[in-house]
């Protein structure tokens, strides 16, 4: 089992950025979804309410971020001092978290509404509920730090689409930082509440990942349809969540490359008998 590839979402939503190796930190992926656009009450937008996030480009600079886009100019924008600090949340129902505005007008003509764009200056203080070492942080992703997907699943996945009658998608449509390939099937099914080793580095998998309806939007596009969540609702249905690709916590910082072995789990670490 190997990395096949690396990915970043440096705002979040936006398209995906490849890479041969990424630095790995405590909260996440170096770059990766440490800016998000929030709406005119703090609340992250996302891919849900705006697909038109998937033509935005972010690139990380030093200090600061190069967006693109169709239809507007290129801009730089620079990461904000300590004086524009806000209170931001990633979804309506969670803790405030502490940011720092960076624009408003870019992003406004983006999406076509008041909008502002937003940096986690430090990542230490969203900290990360559902672990059991104390001082674990994520940054502005939805729950996790790192996304993990296995090849085998998706082709697994897309035979039941295919089987259907429906065109199969590629592994994007799940958003995830690292693509695993020469495991099983749902071999990721058995991982939940272990070590795995990818590389020189260690992750504890924290469970399987709940997909959502960004899960029906092409990452080129932005054009919406009803697959690949209808499908999981029938074959990857677990209480009330739908299933794909698991959840990693890193143990230490490091880096990793495409084709660095991935080791199957050994001992159980996150409490589970």
């Amino acid at each position: 089992m190997r990395i096949a590839s690396l990915h970043t979402y440096p705002v979040k939503g936006c398209h995906r950025l490849n890479h041969d190796e990424a630095q790995v930190e405590p909260w996440g992926l170096a770059g990766d979804r440490r800016w998000m656009i929030v709406d005119a009450e703090g609340v992250g937008i996302t891919q849900r309410d705006a697909p038109l996030l998937t033509r935005l480009t972010a690139r990380p600079r030093p200090g600061g971020l190069h967006l693109s886009a169709p239809g507007l100019s290129d801009i730089d924008i620079s990461e904000p001092g300590a004086d524009a600090t806000a209170k931001v949340r990633i979804f309506r129902n969670k803790t405030p978290i502490p940011a720092r505005v960076a624009d408003t007008t870019w992003v406004s003509t983006l999406l076509g509404r008041d909008a502002r764009l937003v940096w986690q200056a430090d990542p230490t203080t969203r900290a990360l509920t559902d672990s059991v070492l104390f001082g674990d942080s994520v940054n502005l992703a939805d729950g996790y730090p790192v996304l993990l997907a296995n090849t085998a699943s998706l082709d697994a996945l897309n035979d039941r689409l295919v089987e259907g009658g429906d065109e199969p998608v590629p592994i994007h449509r799940f958003r995830p930082n690292i693509v695993v390939t020469g495991a099983p099937a749902w071999a990721e099914d058995d991982w939940h509440g272990r070590r795995l080793r990818i590389g020189d580095l260690t992750f504890r998998v924290a469970g399987g990942c709940a997909r959502c309806l960004v899960t029906t939007i092409d990452q080129e596009t932005g054009e919406t349809g009803r697959q690949p969540l209808h499908i999981l609702g029938r074959h990857r249905r677990f209480g009330t969540q739908l299933l794909f690709a698991v959840n990693l916590i890193p143990d230490l910082p490091g880096v990793i490359h495409v084709g660095d072995p991935v080791t199957p789990p050994g001992d159980r670490v996150l409490g589970e008998s």
